[in-house]
């Protein structure tokens, strides 16, 4: 019989050992896993957010949250979940195919120490200088003292919560490479639960009752970050960080890391440079966006992030092994598992923009102008979510072979092409032209990504594209008419109680998903052409 100590090393044991003999569990399984868990996230996320339309509406208030909200949001995807994540994963999956245990365990330390002392030292700065980076990011608050300054505020609050779920984000990318991906998967549900409890419990507390947000914020990055722990003791990594800067490990994930900064998080500038924009126009811009991204989030988070996340350790792996085949075959997988859930996705969301915005929103301080103003730039993001969705599972063909100089590229002329769009459509449609030029800029990345693999000959196009291509035509032909043949005029769906509005979407969504598989199975798919072999 094993003692309770030897458990550790024998699932590293075993961890290794799958890395190495190229057994890990199947990609359709692992996603499948990861957006079980986004989903109950984003639910909660949806529910999270009906309580801050109920309660807050999308006055100067909301708007002020949101920016402090989404200033750490935006650093903690640039560094935590984007670029960081791109350069770590490739080195330690390359430390646990080619090294012993503890080298991958002192890497794991130094990485930990050197990203909590730089971010410490960021958050002290932000901290301190809240107001001015407040007029960085929505320099449109400048003309309005009153929402300027509560925005400040509430950013000293929110911005360490930073620093705490980087380190999340840095724990989860250590499951996620050792095929734990339900743990960092379930972690943001506690961001959301933290949030609501606070919204109810804590708001009637404070002068200004939105600052109850801003605590939650903080308080729910301390609970994520706790909750990792005994996760990653079980795999012997018991948090231990040190400053290990200059160690080998650390300096080639720095030198990965800095040109990924820019060219996996282009679509968030993208979306930062929105809400700069959007702080110029009328009150309500900045949440009308925040909403409308929200429900386009939905999608992306569950499936096109979920499918990324497992691909890059895979894809990080076959390189290791040099399988240049199986390596182009996850491309392949990931890129029709995108086509075949995002396009769909986007039909839906296009479709019944005024539903689902009704259905969940339009409660309390959330008005019916609000519900068209969301629904303008909800169809805009909605024209991009393959772009956005294409982009997280091309971006790792590159990181994963440790080129971060080609993503840079592309990168920056998707940004340069987003400003030039910017500018070309803030005029005409306000709000609703930046979300467009946002999708216009993420469809022209995916574009480039994409012509790059396969001009390198790492992405090719495998046997049956045609067959597939024909049936996703038919598919999703077939739910356009349903979910128009099934959609209510907007009048309807206002003047409905909140019963008949859930019923009503969900019959919409169940009978459209049905008419989609049916006529995907007539088409001749099966199951079993998903899978990832």
């Amino acid at each position: 019989m094993s003692n309770s100590s030897e458990a550790p090393e024998n699932t590293v044991k075993n961890s290794n050992n799958e890395q190495k003999t190229g057994r890990t569990p199947g990609l359709l399984r692992s996603s499948g896993i990861v957006s079980v868990m986004t989903m109950l996230s984003r639910v909660l996320g949806l529910v999270r957010d009906v309580t801050f339309a109920n309660l807050f509406g999308a006055g100067s208030g909301a708007d002020a949250f949101f920016v402090a909200f989404k200033i750490p949001s935006f650093f903690r995807r640039l560094f935590a979940e984007g670029a960081f994540n791109q350069a770590f994963v490739p080195i330690l999956t390359e430390y646990k195919t080619k090294k012993d245990h503890l080298a991958v365990k002192m890497l794991i330390a130094n990485t930990a120490g050197s990203l909590a002392g730089v971010l410490s030292v960021v958050t002290l700065i932000v901290v301190f200088a809240s107001s001015y980076v407040v007029y960085i990011f929505a320099p449109g608050f400048a003309s309005l003292p009153a929402k300027m300054t509560l925005a400040g505020d509430m950013l000293q609050i929110t911005f360490p919560y930073l620093l705490l779920v980087s380190l999340t984000a840095f724990s989860g990318s250590v499951l996620n490479s050792y095929g734990r991906f339900a743990v960092p998967a379930f972690t943001p549900v506690i961001l959301n639960l933290v949030l609501i409890a606070c919204a109810f419990l804590l708001s009637p507390l404070f002068e200004q009752p939105i600052m109850a947000l801003a605590w939650g914020v903080l308080l729910a990055g301390g609970v994520q970050l706790l909750f990792q722990f005994p996760f990653l003791k079980q795999l012997d990594f018991t948090p231990m960080p040190r400053w290990g800067w200059n160690t080998e490990g650390v300096v080639r994930i720095r030198t990965l890391m800095i040109p990924a900064l820019f060219g996996v998080s282009v679509g968030q500038i993208n979306l930062l440079l929105d809400t700069i924009l959007a702080s110029f126009l009328e009150d309500g811009s900045v949440s009308w966006l925040y909403y409308s991204d929200r429900l386009m989030e939905l999608p992306l988070g569950v499936f096109g992030i979920a499918i990324a996340t497992v691909i890059l350790p895979s894809l990080s792996t076959k390189h290791a092994e040099k399988s240049t085949d199986s390596f182009s075959e996850t491309l392949n997988w990931a890129v029709r598992m995108v086509l075949f859930i995002g396009v769909p996705s986007a039909l839906a969301l296009g479709v019944l923009a005024e539903p689902l915005l009704v259905t969940l929103f339009q409660y309390g301080e959330f008005g019916a102008s609000d519900v068209d103003k969301a629904a303008l730039s909800l169809r805009a993001y909605a024209a991009g979510l393959l772009g956005f969705m294409l982009i997280k599972v091309l971006a790792p063909g590159y990181f994963a072979r440790q080129d971060t100089k080609t993503p840079v590229k592309i990168g920056i002329a998707a940004m340069v092409a987003n400003m030039v769009f910017n500018l070309m459509l803030i005029i005409p449609l306000a709000h609703a032209g930046l979300a467009l030029a946002t999708s216009m800029s993420a469809l022209l990345n995916a574009g480039l990504l994409l012509n790059g693999l396969v001009r390198s000959g790492v992405f090719k196009f495998h046997r049956g594209w045609g067959r597939f291509g024909l049936q996703l035509i038919l598919g999703n032909s077939a739910l356009l008419v349903a979910l128009v043949a099934l959609n209510q005029p907007l009048e309807q769906w206002l003047a409905w109680s909140v019963t008949s509005r859930v019923g009503w979407v969900a019959l919409i969504v169940v009978s459209g998903m049905a008419v989609y598989f049916l006529a995907l199975g007539l088409a001749g798919m099966r199951l079993r052409h998903l899978k990832h072999i």
